[in-house]
């Protein structure tokens, strides 16, 4: 069952309190609960047998490349990924956008992606716009997104925003092919352009999330991390109530920063630790994926044997 309050619990917990629950039973899309059935899991390799680049496919990889097994018979990351979004059956309809690359690491205070963006005529984007939204800022390839709409096809619209355009055209192109009136993808610096943008849709602002943003590790470069105060404040005013906010890295660093974030924000948001602390480690981080959907840059960082460090909050 999906909670509608930070109070109740599922009550599979209470019958058996000795069961770790699903954390996907507290991860709404919109008014429905995400991950219904065990096809919907990934499946489970061993770490051992996982072999992986370090490159981020998720923010800039290519579509292309050798995705053969290997003579030792491991499994590379890209195959994994492959799996993971085989039901979308994206690279038959990859089309003038195959081989896209684009800059892994991309300065988003540059003036050109800055630059404002006017929100879309969202009759023309989306074909019902009174279901709730939800956005994942750093969309990147867009498989993730492309996912989770074809999977809630008719029960909630899906927007991904990206600064970097090539990426923002393939997801576009990929969803159309697809023929889904329920996902749209825009360039757009959500740091300064989020709250102009989804103000202006008619329906509620039901989830957002962050998802293995660029980490930015030098400390000159900190400002250039998307999760800034004047975003936080942006996301916690346009979300609706009972609205939740997930964010995550496989970078422990990043992922304290986005928590201080919402922390300090407690008269507003509450992560779901503060009722349910089963569901979480001793140190606060989500036990595992709420949503059943793996990105890309997850899929890459599990599989070299990485942990991800997760918060959900909802808002109060």
């Amino acid at each position: 069952m999906a909670f509608t309050g930070t109070r109740c619990i599922a009550a599979s917990t209470w019958l058996h309190p000795t069961r770790k629950p699903s954390l996907r039973k507290y991860f709404r899309v919109g008014r429905f609960a995400t991950g219904q059935s065990s096809s919907h899991h990934f499946c489970s390799y061993t770490r051992q047998s996982l072999r992986a680049s370090r490159t981020d496919t998720a923010a800039s990889n290519t579509v292309k490349g050798d995705h053969s097994i290997p003579n030792n018979g491991k499994r590379r990351s890209p195959q994994l990924v492959d799996m993971e979004y085989a039901e979308l059956n994206l690279n038959e309809n990859v089309g003038q956008f195959g081989g896209v690359r684009v800059r892994q690491h991309v300065n988003p205070l540059k003036a050109s992606c800055m630059a404002p963006v006017e929100p879309p005529n969202w009759e023309d984007v989306f074909e019902d716009t009174r279901l709730p939204l939800m956005v994942d800022i750093g969309s990147g390839s867009g498989r993730f997104l492309i996912l989770l709409a074809k999977r809630f096809l008719g029960s909630k619209n899906f927007l991904g925003l990206d600064i970097r355009e090539k990426l923002v055209e393939r997801s576009q192109f990929w969803a159309k092919e697809l023929t889904l009136a329920n996902i749209h993808f825009m360039v757009a610096n959500a740091t300064f352009t989020f709250g102009t943008l989804v103000s202006t849709y008619p329906g509620p602002l039901t989830c957002v999330s962050i998802l293995c943003p660029d980490p930015h590790f030098k400390k000159r470069h900190h400002k250039r991390r998307i999760l800034q105060e004047p975003l936080v404040d942006a996301i916690i005013n346009n979300l609706a109530r009972g609205g939740q906010i997930l964010v995550q890295s496989d970078v422990h660093e990043v992922a304290v920063d986005m928590r201080k974030h919402f922390d300090s924000h407690f008269d507003s948001v509450q992560h779901m630790d503060a009722h349910h602390p089963n569901l979480c480690d001793d140190d606060g981080w989500l036990l595992e994926n709420p949503i059943g959907i793996r990105t890309e840059r997850e899929i890459h960082a599990q599989s070299e044997g990485a942990k991800i460090y997760r918060r959900m909050y909802e808002k109060m």
